[in-house]
């Protein structure tokens, strides 16, 4: 029989760790989820490149990553990540049956409208899931590698040195998955399309770790007070 009390020992509102987790955890999933969601509009970076607009939110999953990895440890991070793809997954089933019901004659919003604004398609949805899932469990193995290779110092390096290695394979395999084999791109503009994503979240990447050092600043005189 379920274990009222035993439930609610795993998580106590009233500690700031947990309470951390809780925002932490509900940041991530969102932004995870939204990437997906705004993933179909492509925009110019710079006037140079073309990319999905939620390239911008990725590097912002990983830093939160680290943050948790930091705070929460490998365990910790491994079964958000299990629940945040489980989640990515229920709201694709969602939108799909919201997209199988027609639309009333006088709707704001018509079946075509919403077609093209969620109805992404299903080698999108298949690559960004698969390459989510392994990149981060990839994040997760690096960045204690490296925490323990510089005995808990050097927080900048292991922050992005886990995610110079976790975003190659997240941007090559969605864009693989996604484009190559559904064969909308060749090789080569799939190599080029790729490399300039993967250039950009490292310069994403680059732009957080201050960000970095302001989390665990404020997030360690939060502990101390608790």
């Amino acid at each position: 029989m379920f274990s009222r009390k035993k439930a609610l020992i795993k998580l106590d509102l009233t500690k700031r760790k947990d309470i951390i987790f809780v925002v932490l955890a509900g940041f991530f999933v969102t932004n995870a989820i939204v990437a997906e969601l705004i993933g179909g509009k492509l925009v110019q970076f710079f006037g140079l490149f073309t990319q999905s607009i939620g390239i911008i939110l990725w590097p912002v999953v990983f830093l939160l990553t680290d943050i948790l990895n930091e705070y929460y440890g490998r365990s910790g991070v491994r079964k958000l990540t299990y629940i945040t793809v489980a989640l990515i997954i229920y709201t694709y089933i969602l939108l799909s049956i919201s997209i199988n019901l027609n639309a009333t004659s006088f709707s704001p919003v018509s079946n075509e409208a919403f077609q093209i604004v969620f109805g992404q398609s299903q080698w999108i949805i298949i690559g960004s899931i698969v390459a989510f899932l392994i990149s981060q469990l990839i994040d997760v193995y690096f960045f204690w590698i490296f925490r323990n290779m510089t005995n808990g110092k050097m927080i900048w390096f292991r922050a992005t040195a886990s995610t110079v290695i976790s975003q190659l394979f997240d941007t090559f395999i969605v864009q693989f998955i996604a484009f190559v084999l559904p064969g909308k791109w060749a090789f080569d503009e799939f190599v080029k399309n790729a490399s300039i994503g993967y250039v950009f979240k490292l310069m994403v990447a680059v732009a957080l770790i201050p960000l970095i050092y302001v989390a665990h600043a404020i997030l360690n005189k939060y502990l101390k007070k608790g």
